[in-house]
């Protein structure tokens, strides 16, 4: 049958990056929050968040309604924080690691802006870090403002604060709580009012340490009249241990605003 055809083919996204990393010791406790937050040069209002939400995660039990079989979930024996080690700050993505852009090329998704052929731009993230947004310039003559959640913290901490957690709170269930602690990037996109955004939107996540989980947090804010269409995409490479992959999107739709989320 197709069904069959399709379960056996090859893999083409199992394959694995060889890259120098930085991370944080495997292990969830409060020194964790406090690392992942410094590594990111957070806002103390971010810090106070995940520290809220940790507290909240260690209050509640692991759902166990769903008639699944899977290993039990050590926590303890996840890495919270992996990224690519990098010297400096990126400020272009000439200066992006070339062995990552070639990960990107081989999943079909092209980082280099004169590449573009079609009507996207994209955030790109490798375990726990945003190593490319593309086409900022360009909307930013709209308004509309694209970027990873890392950089939105630092950069428009008043609509983070206003927004973060109001559609998915962080007591919510046993993985928000998770996620709200721990996570490490994902996208922001902000289109104003009265405004279509004149690209689509895009994230891809990959997941590469075959230890580490994955937590990421997209955030998308449409004003008062305004649209925008998001496409999220993730693929992990074959290992034979099993990755957590733990995610929220918050979608703010104001008043007759249109997101498609897909």
């Amino acid at each position: 049958s197709n069904i069959t055809n399709l379960v056996n083919q090859p893999y083409q996204y199992g394959f694995s990056t060889n890259i120098e990393k930085d991370i944080i010791e495997k292990g969830l406790n409060e020194k964790t929050i406090h690392l992942i937050s410094k590594k990111k040069q957070e806002t103390e209002f971010l810090l106070q968040f995940r520290l809220k939400a940790y507290k909240k995660w260690k209050q509640m039990s692991e759902p166990d309604w769903a008639y699944l079989k899977f290993p039990e979930i050590n926590y303890q024996d996840i890495i919270y924080y992996s990224a690519p080690k990098s010297q400096k700050k990126l400020t272009d993505l000439s200066e992006v690691d070339p062995e990552l852009l070639e990960t990107f090329e081989k999943l079909g998704i092209s980082l280099t802006e004169q590449k573009r052929l079609s009507n996207v731009a994209i955030d790109a993230v490798f375990d726990s870090v945003s190593i490319a947004t593309t086409f900022q310039e360009e909307l930013n003559q709209y308004g509309v403002i694209f970027s990873s959640i890392s950089e939105a913290i630092k950069e428009y901490s008043d609509l983070i604060e206003k927004y973060l957690g109001s559609v998915v709170p962080i007591g919510d269930n046993y993985f928000s709580a998770l996620n709200s602690a721990v996570f490490t990037d994902g996208s922001f996109c902000y289109i104003p009012k009265d405004t279509i955004c004149p690209l689509d939107i895009s994230t891809y996540f990959r997941i590469n340490d075959p230890k580490s989980g994955q937590f990421e947090r997209t955030l998308i804010i449409a004003e008062k009249n305004s649209q925008v269409n998001y496409l999220e995409g993730c693929t992990a490479p074959q290992y034979d241990t099993n990755q957590l992959h733990a995610a929220i999107v918050e979608l703010v739709a104001l008043e007759n605003s249109k997101i498609k989320y897909s």
